[in-house]
C-alpha cells in the first residue's frame, strides 16, 4: 500500500482506497476495517483511516455486536473519531440493527404467566435435573431471548444475581421473568425459592430492571409468583 502520511483516504493508491475497492470488486470484498474507513473518511497525521479503525474494532475484540454498544461519547474517545465520525458509525450500525430486526420472526408477547410457561415448553420439557432461566422483555413485554443462566441436579441449581442481571444489561431487557424446574414435578416453592425471588426481586428494583414473575415449570403444570401474589 502506497499513502503519504496525511492518513487521508485519498492519497493512497487507487486499487486500495476502500470506496474504488468496493466499486471494482463489491462490498463482500472489503474488510470490517475497510467498511468503517468509508465511514469515517480519514484519519490523522500518522494513522489512516482503515487503522484507526482497526484500533476500534480491537477495543471490542473485533466483534461487531460490542462495537453496536458503544455510544457516541465511547468512540469519540479514541484518536481521529470527532463527534461526526462517531455519529456515523452508530448511525451505521444501528441500520443494521433495524434490518436484522425485520429479518426476525415476529416476537412472542407475554401477556400472563401461562404466555410465559409455553415459551419455555420448548426449553425445559422432560429435563432430568433442575436449569434456570431468564426470559427477557422489552418495553412492550415482546421476548428479547430466553436464557439458560445454570444447570444442575435432580434437587437444584445455582442462580447468581450477578450474572442474571449482566445478561439483563447486556441485552437492554426492560424487564425480566426467573423460571426454574422441578423435576420431581412438585409445584410448590421451596424457602431457597422465596428467598431468592425476594433478592432478586430487590435488585430488579434498584437497577431499574423489574422482576415480572417467576415461575416453577413442570412438564404439566406450573407455579406463578405473581399469580399467588408473593411476588
Amino acid at each position: 500500500m502506497t499513502y503519504t502520511t496525511s492518513g487521508t483516504i485519498q492519497s493512497w493508491a487507487e486499487e486500495d482506497r476502500p470506496r474504488e475497492k468496493l466499486m471494482l470488486k463489491g462490498k463482500a470484498a472489503l474488510s470490517e476495517a475497510e467498511l468503517i474507513a468509508i465511514l469515517i473518511n480519514s484519519g490523522t497525521v500518522d494513522l489512516t483511516a482503515v487503522d484507526v479503525a482497526k484500533i476500534i474494532l480491537k477495543s471490542v475484540g473485533n466483534n461487531l455486536n460490542e462495537l453496536a454498544r458503544l455510544s457516541v461519547k465511547d468512540l469519540s474517545k479514541f484518536r481521529g473519531i470527532g463527534e461526526a465520525k462517531a455519529i456515523s458509525i452508530v448511525a451505521a450500525l444501528e441500520l443494521g440493527r433495524r434490518r436484522k430486526e425485520q429479518d426476525r420472526p415476529q416476537r412472542a408477547r407475554i401477556t400472563c404467566s401461562r404466555d410465559a410457561y409455553n415459551e419455555m415448553i420448548p426449553h425445559l420439557m422432560d429435563k432430568p435435573h433442575e436449569e434456570f432461566w431468564l426470559l427477557l422483555l422489552n418495553r412492550a413485554n415482546e421476548v428479547l431471548r430466553p436464557v439458560q443462566i445454570s444447570s444442575g441436579g435432580v434437587s437444584g441449581t445455582v442462580a447468581d444475581a450477578k450474572i442474571i442481571f449482566k445478561q439483563a444489561l447486556d441485552y437492554l431487557a426492560s424487564a425480566i421473568i426467573l423460571i426454574h424446574n422441578h423435576p420431581s414435578g412438585n409445584l410448590m416453592p421451596s424457602q431457597a425459592d422465596k428467598e431468592l425471588t425476594r433478592k432478586l426481586k430487590e435488585a430488579g428494583r434498584v437497577l431499574e430492571i423489574p422482576v415480572l414473575d417467576h415461575l416453577i415449570f413442570t412438564d404439566k403444570a406450573y407455579y406463578s409468583f405473581a399469580d399467588e401474589g408473593i411476588l
